[in-house]
């Protein structure tokens, strides 16, 4: 009995496996794969689907609640670097938008299933300053949008106002199911200020790898 109470203990002091996000095959840089496995780790995603939007490499991940992910793919991002919306800018015209504060914001937003303003739909990640996720727009030929997200390189991905563009057959076969009759949390890296200091986030593996370990006896 007591043999049996003190591996009970021992087990209960023993360092837990930390929980990961599951990316299956997907590349992903260091920065998306830590920010995935702190929101599985803490449950700051609430049991609701999440997004990941990484800004430098202009890729984004759909996940499942529990971090099994449904689907990656390139988009496309706000023209102008930066972290912050501009005070106000969700209720300019866009022709009065000028290029340096044509930013995708970085944080954590509740997102959800809406319309725009043409009627279509779209995940609306914060409706205040007017950024959506949504199909990518090719009405301005010149713009190219439909050749920068086919590059192999991120460095012409930057071309929005603010939306993320990403192209149709994902947007209809990953975003808007995963977001069907929920909400979900969209979390957009930041690219000047660090993760920390947006989401509080921590490393995972690193926390995990810092709790005291018992003694063997």
């Amino acid at each position: 009995m007591k043999a049996l109470c003190f591996g009970t203990a021992l087990a209960l002091l023993a360092p837990s496996a930390q929980a990961a996000a599951d990316f299956a095959r997907e590349p992903a840089s260091r920065s998306a794969r830590q920010l995935a496995d702190w929101v599985v780790d803490s449950g700051d995603n609430a049991d609701k689907p999440f997004v990941i939007v990484d800004k430098v490499n202009a890729r984004i991940f759909v996940f499942d609640p529990g971090g099994r992910i449904r689907g990656a793919s390139p988009a496309l991002l706000g023209s102008a670097r930066g972290d912050h919306s501009v005070p106000g800018i969700g209720e300019r015209e866009l022709s009065d938008v000028r290029p340096e504060d044509r930013t995708t914001p970085a944080g954590r937003f509740v997102a959800a299933l809406g319309r725009n303003f043409r009627g279509e739909d779209v995940v609306w990640v914060d409706y205040d300053t007017a950024v959506s996720l949504h199909r990518v727009i090719t009405t301005n030929p010149k713009e190219r949008r439909l050749h920068r997200l086919a590059t192999a390189t991120p460095k012409d991905n930057r071309i929005s106002y603010g939306c993320i563009n990403v192209p149709v057959a994902f947007f209809e076969t990953i975003v808007s199911p995963a977001f069907a009759g929920t909400e979900g949390i969209v979390y957009v890296l930041p690219e000047v200020l660090s993760a920390r200091e947006v989401f509080d986030s921590y490393d995972a593996f690193i926390r995990t790898a810092a709790r005291p370990r018992i003694p063997a006896f």
